[in-house]
């Protein structure tokens, strides 16, 4: 890969307590991954920059005026009626309410336009509190409020490209990105997700209604073999057949092993070279976070992938400072027995390499295949 300057978008608010309790995100995924990257010192203020939050303007390029109003009221009041709840899903178990949400919220959203401005200028930009991509223009959806993704996308067409590529490595489907731009044929978007699990959508047969969205669900188990089979047979070839000239990935976590809430078996070196890969095709990328409910192997993945987007050197074993941070960190959906060692004392994984199955090797094929048809 062609090194290109990197900039890392992060904002103070991203380290207040969320979530409440009782809710898989309600872990220190970012704030351990902005600790990781500061022990290691690799976050120098020359390649780091402040999310500004998205102004009511901007959510309302993809919102609608009523949600955008019901979130707004139900933020400041931190209740919502029945009516408000059934209509835009806010308020429940899945998206509660809590202080401070919709700063962050907004939040999200400005550093994912931010870092397709960077992108647009020439750099790798690197937000890992973005990748909210469930997000719906009228509700919000699978712990997503707004969806940043689709605003960074917009963002980059806005700003000249005539051709952006999305690409989804997250466990779950990325549906709210391709719903976004179904009818849009200067977005392609390709996501790579477990099969049956939730959102269950994104079947191979899908390929949206102006056939520029692909999918590729996988079985538990899916191994790094497997993934680099997927890139090198089916994504970068019709990455190669579409001629973006820029890509928006979304680099969720969960589907590393150890995750409690997919059954995806790759390691964080897999998905770092993905990116890796989908960066190379263009050198105006955003990069994304998304998913991950172990803040182990979060904030290891994460951290890691802005050593490799930003050109370090890893160390073969983590500082000790390193080491008694991720050992203080706790998450209520892994048992203590099921914390791995290697997760406390390197960054990178040792990798998760097996057979191919035919599974795998067929709905590649078959997504190849009706992709040429």
């Amino acid at each position: 890969m062609k090194k290109y300057p990197a900039k890392f978008i992060t904002s103070p608010i991203y380290r207040q307590p969320a979530w409440g309790s009782n809710h898989p995100l309600a872990i220190p995924r970012q704030s351990a991954t902005l600790d990781l990257c500061e022990i290691l010192e690799w976050m120098p203020e020359n390649e780091t920059l402040i999310a500004p939050m998205a102004s009511q303007e901007k959510l309302l390029q993809f919102h609608t005026p009523d949600y955008l109003e019901a979130f707004q009221q139900a933020c400041t009041q931190g209740k919502v009626n029945r009516k408000v709840r059934e209509c835009y899903h806010l308020g429940t178990m899945e998206n509660p309410i809590f202080p401070g949400l919709y700063e962050r919220a907004a939040t999200t959203v400005g550093g994912s336009v931010l870092a397709a401005k960077c992108a647009l200028d020439g750099m790798i930009a690197y937000h890992p509190s973005g990748g909210t991509h469930h997000g719906r223009p009228d509700r919000a959806s699978g712990f997503c409020y707004f969806n940043d993704p689709v605003f960074a996308i917009l963002t980059l067409l806005d700003g000249g490209a005539a051709r952006v590529l999305y690409v989804d490595l997250d466990a779950h489907h990325g549906d709210g990105v391709q719903a976004a731009f179904d009818h849009d044929p200067r977005v392609m978007s390709i996501s790579i997700h477990e099969e049956n699990r939730w959102p269950y959508s994104g079947a191979l047969e899908d390929r949206g209604e102006c056939e520029n969205a692909r999918n590729i669900p996988v079985p538990k188990g899916f191994n790094d073999s497997e993934l680099a089979f997927a890139m090198n047979e089916a994504i970068l070839p019709l990455a190669a057949h579409f001629r973006p000239e820029a890509v928006v990935i979304t680099c969720g976590a969960d589907a590393l092993a150890g995750d409690p809430l997919s059954g995806l078996a790759l390691s964080n070196g897999a998905l770092w070279r993905a990116v890796e890969q989908l960066v190379g095709i263009t050198p105006v990328s955003v990069v994304l976070g998304g998913g991950g409910y172990n803040p182990w192997t979060v904030a290891r993945c994460w951290a890691g992938l802005w050593g490799v987007l930003s050109g370090r050197e890893f160390p073969v074993t983590l500082p000790e400072s390193a080491q008694v941070m991720l050992g203080a960190l706790e998450c209520d959906l892994v048992d203590e027995d099921e914390v791995n060692p290697t997760w406390l004392s390197t960054l990178q994984d040792a990798p998760f390499s097996g057979e191919v199955r035919e599974t795998v090797k067929d709905r590649v094929s078959l997504m190849r295949a009706r992709s040429c048809q």
